[in-house]
């Protein structure tokens, strides 16, 4: 009786523990393998972005700001692959925006990537 009652205990202990880990990353609203990169992508993205896009702003070009509506709306694939349109944005420019292919590592684009991500799913 004691062992089963200990099994009983135990799964339960293991049950709460798998819930609370998933609402845990559910909650982060990110990837963990992104984590680290928007770390260094907010450094990336002030030195780089943040004249045009302070706040995920645009003073450019108005509506097309660093939303995640906003994104969805003018990126092309958005809602499918929101990092890798990003990731294009970022690389090739288009309008107002220009290239930072030549002037950003591809690992640099890729945090910025990451971190303009994460700040449009919490809307900045």
């Amino acid at each position: 009786m004691l062992d089963a009652c200990y099994e009983e205990n135990l799964l339960r202990i293991l049950l709460l523990t798998l819930v609370l880990a998933i609402a845990l990353f559910n909650f982060t609203g990110i990837h963990p393998a992104l984590a680290a990169e928007t770390f260094n992508g907010g450094k990336i993205f002030n030195a780089n972005c943040s004249a045009c896009h302070i706040g995920g702003a645009n003073i450019l070009i108005e509506h097309k700001t660093l939303q995640k509506a906003a994104l969805s709306k003018y990126l092309e694939n958005y809602d499918l692959e929101p990092i890798q349109a990003i990731l294009d944005q970022i690389q090739n420019g288009k309008g107002a925006m220009p290239a930072f292919k030549n002037k950003l590592s591809y690992q640099e684009i890729l945090e910025v990537a990451a971190y303009v991500f994460q700040k449009a799913e919490r809307s900045w």
